[in-house]
């Protein structure tokens, strides 16, 4: 396993994706603070049997061992090349979009989505990412990380906070709790029927474009009334940056009164929310640090 906590060191290089492997390679599972080395391995199973093969593990309470490899089975490479990171921040740095599996709306929610509706967000994102990279001459595939929280409790709040979207299964109201590794293997699996759906449909759009229907919609979901993610002309920032923009900004607000640093209460989670509803590109980025770095000036 690698102790290596720059995610973009496993993001691969490619430019269009035409394969279901080229749109997996662009998704990582992020487990956080795990108790148990078992689910590790059983996630790791589940990835692999759903062509998933980037694994993050954050600040783990014990560490892959033997049972995580004989729960992994034939996915015990993911487990070899897993990344251990320290913090969430860390893992999830460079990526452009994440998405949080969650059992029930918290504090301060995003967009709930469907596994399905995920997975078509996802290649969309992807689709359009690639292109954009490709004719800005940036040579890294897009980067999208899918969390996963406590055996026991979850994601907290702020944990959630880092995501664009939250991802909800259809579960008994009773009890919609399922184990770790049941969740992975449930999301990996729509995101895997998705894709090969995506491709047929992308191929039949290129031989017929005015026959094909949208994707999801032959699957006979309808998206959700909420926003997706837009694509511009530059590549989107990345979670690392959205987070920089959102202490920079409170850190200003302090500077000038309008906010208290004894008291800030929900603001940074407020502001990292305004952040994915922008969706700002990197240029956008740059034009918003500039103006922050020269109020903070004045």
């Amino acid at each position: 396993m690698s102790n290596d906590t720059s995610s973009s060191l496993t993001t691969t290089v490619i430019t269009k994706p035409s394969t279901v492997s080229d749109y997996l390679s662009s998704i990582q599972v992020v487990m956080v603070n795990t108790t148990l080395p078992a689910n590790i391995g059983s996630a790791a199973r589940a990835m692999h049997t759903m062509g998933l093969s980037r694994l993050t593990v954050v600040e783990p309470k014990l560490p892959i061992d033997a049972t995580s490899v004989s729960h992994a089975a034939g996915g015990s490479d993911l487990l070899s090349s897993a990344i251990i990171a320290p913090t969430l921040e860390a893992a999830i740095a460079d990526c452009q979009l994440v998405f949080a599996a969650s059992s029930r709306s918290r504090h301060l929610p995003r967009p709930v989505v469907t596994p399905t509706q995920a997975a078509k967000i996802m290649l969309d994102f992807i689709d359009k990412q690639s292109a954009i990279n490709e004719r800005n001459d940036v040579n890294t595939a897009p980067n999208i990380a899918i969390l996963f929280g406590r055996e026991d409790r979850g994601l907290t709040n702020e944990e959630l906070a880092y995501a664009d979207y939250h991802i909800q299964i259809d579960a008994n109201p009773a009890y919609p709790v399922l184990n770790v590794a049941s969740a992975v293997q449930v999301i990996a699996s729509f995101i895997f029927a998705y894709a090969q759906t995506h491709i047929k449909a992308n191929s039949e759009a290129n031989n017929n474009p005015l026959e094909v229907t949208d994707s999801l919609e032959t699957l006979g979901q309808p998206m959700l009334n909420t926003y997706t993610r837009q694509q511009w002309d530059e590549p989107a920032i990345t979670q690392q940056q959205l987070q920089q923009l959102t202490e920079r900004t409170t850190a200003l607000m302090v500077q000038h009164k309008l906010a208290d640093s004894e008291n800030l209460k929900s603001l940074p989670s407020r502001l990292s929310r305004l952040g994915s509803r922008i969706q700002l590109d990197q240029k956008e980025y740059q034009l918003i640090s500039a103006l922050i770095a020269k109020l903070a000036k004045d």
